[in-house]
């Protein structure tokens, strides 16, 4: 059982590409009808809220593109999306490195199509102290969580507004966007986040001044059973408290994707029911 909470608002590295199935045929029912055959990206695919969303799209029938940096995550994810109603197309990638980025997108638009939708779930969270933390690991997140999606999301809208395409861009987020929440070794993370809050609401803004009809939503995860945060104080913490499953946010992802053309879902928060940090 899950709490909701909506916003809805009217309105030269060698990218490793893998080998791909011919698309399947799709009836298009439900109401994802509108994204049938399009191309989605999203980032962060190997494992998590990543491979979910992947796993959601593809059967909704979307060509989906999934950027990682594991190699052998995406071979496994691409084994259980075999005769699926859409096709997944697994590049390696790391969205924290400008070329990767940049390589991955004109590989998308030479070889499947345009961009239709972009969904930015690639994230770390390595735990340190602001007191002796590494500025090596605090480089790492805000590179990955911040300037990587800001990288990913310039290239996916640009590609949309060459091809007049009215896409939809979603950021998965985090509640620790939106408070800092009382935990340790957090260090930068929440700050990270609350920069994909602004990031969100620039983009927005940005948006209607030039009268763009694409769509930019975020989706604000309470704890979700992961593999993001690794072992120590901070996990088991997190571990003692009920927990989302990476589906759940996938369906949310589906639902946002799923609006009318008029219709923007801005924020949309998702709790676990009995989270207490």
């Amino acid at each position: 059982m899950r709490i909701f909470t909506i916003v809805i608002m009217h309105y030269h590295h060698k990218v490793d590409i893998f080998s791909y199935p011919k698309c399947r045929h799709f009836n298009g029912a439900g109401i994802m009808n509108r994204w049938y055959n399009k191309v989605a990206v999203v980032t962060g695919a190997s494992s998590g809220i990543g491979a979910a969303t992947v796993s959601k799209l593809v059967d909704s029938g979307l060509r989906v593109v999934g950027l990682a940096r594991r190699k052998e995550r995406l071979t496994a994810l691409q084994k259980t999306l075999e005769g699926r109603a859409g096709t997944f197309f697994p590049i390696v990638a790391d969205v924290s490195k400008e070329q990767d980025v940049l390589d991955a997108f004109n590989w998308v638009t030479q070889n499947v199509d345009v961009i239709h939708v972009l969904v930015n779930c690639a994230g770390v969270m390595p735990t340190s102290s602001l007191l002796d933390g590494e500025t090596s690991q605090w480089k790492e997140i805000l590179d990955t969580n911040l300037l990587g999606m800001c990288i990913t999301t310039r290239e996916a809208i640009k590609i949309m507004r060459e091809n007049k395409i009215d896409g939809h861009v979603v950021h998965i987020k985090s509640v620790g966007g939106q408070r800092v929440p009382c935990l340790p070794d957090l260090s930068v993370y929440p700050a990270s986040k609350f920069g994909v809050t602004a990031l969100t609401e620039t983009l927005r803004q940005e948006l209607n001044a030039i009268g763009s009809k694409i769509k930019i939503s975020s989706v604000s995860p309470g704890v979700v059973n992961t593999e993001l945060v690794p072992e120590g104080k901070l996990l088991n913490i997190i571990k003692a408290q009920s927990a989302l499953q990476p589906e759940d946010i996938a369906e949310a992802v589906a639902y946002i994707l799923g609006t009318p053309p008029h219709v923007q879902v801005h924020e949309l928060t998702i709790m676990p029911l009995g989270q207490t940090v």
